[in-house]
């Protein structure tokens, strides 16, 4: 099974286990729903648990698991990653790309000119994500991962190419 990162457990919330999470999805209402199976890394083993509860607040995902009703039982997972199995995402509608397919890609730019190669999107707060490329003399860069700068995504021939900025070398 390969899973995918979807957040952290920050801390426990009330006494009857609900845990405060920082989510890195933008899939809250379907990752997280009651009855989905959430996996919890632990000591590099992947243990499953059943969501009782979802609910948002303030920016973060409050949730609950069965089975685990119990501020006493919950707290030890403090600071827990928490994943869900690669197999069940869903497709995206066209022109539209889960950041994880998006780094391995071979970089070009608009004049077909091979630039490097995309080893990570980086989130930032309040503006657009980063692509993280790797350019063909070592060197990695930053790179603004907007509509108006990606050209084409062929996921098939695994290249991405951007108009690229002035500078960026």
């Amino acid at each position: 099974m390969e899973y995918i990162r979807i957040g952290k457990i920050l801390k426990t919330h009330g006494l009857k286990g609900e845990v405060k999470v920082y989510s890195y999805t933008d899939f809250n209402e379907e990752r997280f729903k009651k009855g989905n199976t959430i996996y919890f890394e632990i000591e590099n083993e992947f243990l499953p648990f059943v969501v009782h509860s979802y609910r948002l607040q303030k920016g973060f995902v409050y949730v609950s698991f069965e089975g685990y009703l119990d501020i006493n039982l919950i707290e030890q997972y403090k600071d827990t990653y928490l994943y869900f199995d690669k197999a069940e995402r869903k497709a995206l509608e066209k022109g539209k790309y889960y950041q994880d397919d998006i780094v391995g890609l071979a970089v070009y730019d608009e004049n077909d000119q091979y630039k490097g190669k995309v080893i990570s999107i980086e989130e930032t707060v309040g503006a657009q994500n980063n692509m993280r490329i790797q350019l063909e003399n070592g060197k990695e860069v930053l790179f603004p991962y907007v509509d108006a700068l990606v050209i084409d995504v062929n996921l098939e021939k695994q290249i991405l190419h951007l108009r690229w900025l002035g500078g960026i070398e």
